[in-house]
């Protein structure tokens, strides 16, 4: 059975017929007009009864309060109705702080986290500014909007320098390109996520680098930050084939493994193959990092190369030439193998930050593109508090290979 909607009672018709009369009400725009109005009166009679409530007494009562009223002031300030002139009431010892509407509030209904939230999704300035104009009929600038999310700033600052753990048993480095107006020109600037896995088998983004190009000076001071931020032990570092990288992990962290990605090694063995030949290839590359030890699986490799050779002379030249990157894995159970050769991990956070791309084309600078991004990375770790599958097996075997090291 339907439920019966409720009637208004004597009292709000009378309310109703009253506000028709007075706003001279024939549209659903005068309905809003005369709603933003009351909004206003309302929040003045508000104010005055918190500076009554702070002073202790009624407007035109005597007190031995040597504290008074000291006028008002005016503030603009943004509800769903539009921008609001409301005047704020003032005392002679500047004491007084309301609290329907904040000293530095200019907001009542949260825009301003509404506007941070629409850029960590990667809407431009401009695409927020027409959202914000559509859904709550006021008009924000994209300077204001730049305002708004500069304040993260210090926010960001603090996140890239926070203490970190001592130890990583795992750490990935990727990098995920987008396009940034530099100097009036757009080019492509590489930004790279550093993901650690703790020894609570927690993930964590360690820290996300935008530009510069690879080098082992570059890699070096990344890696240095980290041991600056108290990372005193990582025992393994799976990464593509970045530039510098390998050197830079043997002077920084000189008993580290590293372990060239797995992952990104299939999709470039891939990339030059026919669509319809791909498939059995994977099938056969399957067979080198899921064999059961470093000899059988190097065996696999020279089978492979020979039966493929005549098609993709080159194929698995990449595999050979980076043997000494890659073989690591095989000392591991399939457990742990499974955390560092599928990339899980970092693939699932990636996908987060290539929306980003989807959203805007082209950001207007690196600072942009770093604000979305930290956005992007508190979003995507939320939920980020349980450790990764099978951890306790793992960890149990990560204990006896590296037992000296976390021991010390």
């Amino acid at each position: 059975m339907a439920k019966r909607k409720s009637q208004p009672n004597e009292s709000k018709k009378d309310i109703i017929k009253t506000l028709i009369k007075e706003y001279g009400i024939q549209s659903a725009g005068d309905i809003q007009e005369a709603l933003k109005d009351l909004l206003g009166e309302t929040l003045k009679e508000m104010l005055q009864s918190e500076m009554t409530e702070h002073l202790g007494y009624d407007e035109y009562e005597r007190s031995e309060n040597k504290n008074s009223r000291n006028g008002t002031k005016s503030k603009t300030v943004r509800s769903n109705y539009g921008n609001l002139e409301i005047d704020i009431p003032q005392d002679r010892e500047s004491s007084f702080e309301p609290k329907i509407i904040g000293k530095r509030k200019k907001d009542l209904y949260g825009v301003e986290e509404k506007i941070i939230a629409m850029y960590a999704r990667g809407l431009s300035t401009r695409q927020i500014s027409e959202q914000v104009e559509d859904i709550y009929g006021f008009d924000v600038s994209e300077g204001f909007i730049s305002n708004i999310t500069d304040r993260l700033l210090p926010q960001i600052k603090e996140w890239q320098q926070r203490p970190l753990s001592e130890i990583y048993p795992v750490v990935f480095i990727d990098a995920i390109h987008y396009s940034v107006r530099i100097e009036g020109v757009v080019k492509k600037a590489a930004v790279y996520v550093v993901l650690g896995i703790n020894m609570d088998g927690i993930k964590e983004v360690l820290g996300l680098y935008v530009g510069d190009n690879e080098s082992s000076k570059y890699w070096l001071s990344v890696l240095n930050e980290l041991k600056n931020r108290g990372v005193r032990d990582i025992f393994i570092v799976c990464a593509d084939g970045l530039s510098g990288i390998k050197e830079s992990i043997e002077t920084s962290f000189p008993k580290t493994e590293y372990q060239l990605c797995i992952v990104h090694l299939i999709r470039n063995t891939l990339k030059y193959v026919r669509d319809k030949e791909k498939r059995n290839l994977a099938i056969d590359l399957k067979s080198i990092y899921h064999a059961p030890n470093e000899q059988v699986a190097y065996n696999n490799l020279d089978n492979i190369a020979n039966k493929w050779k005549d098609k993709y002379p080159n194929a698995m030249k990449r595999w050979h030439k980076n043997w000494d990157a890659i073989c690591p894995i095989f000392k591991f159970s399939q457990s742990l193998r499974k955390i560092i050769y599928t990339t899980n991990a970092i693939e699932s956070l990636n996908s987060t930050y290539r929306r980003l791309n989807r959203s805007r084309s082209v950001f207007p600078n690196d600072i942009s593109l770093l604000k979305a991004l930290y956005l992007s990375t508190l979003e995507a770790t939320k939920k980020w508090d349980k450790p990764v599958n099978n951890w306790g097996k793992v960890l149990s075997e990560l204990e006896i290979f590296y037992e000296d090291r976390i021991s010390e």
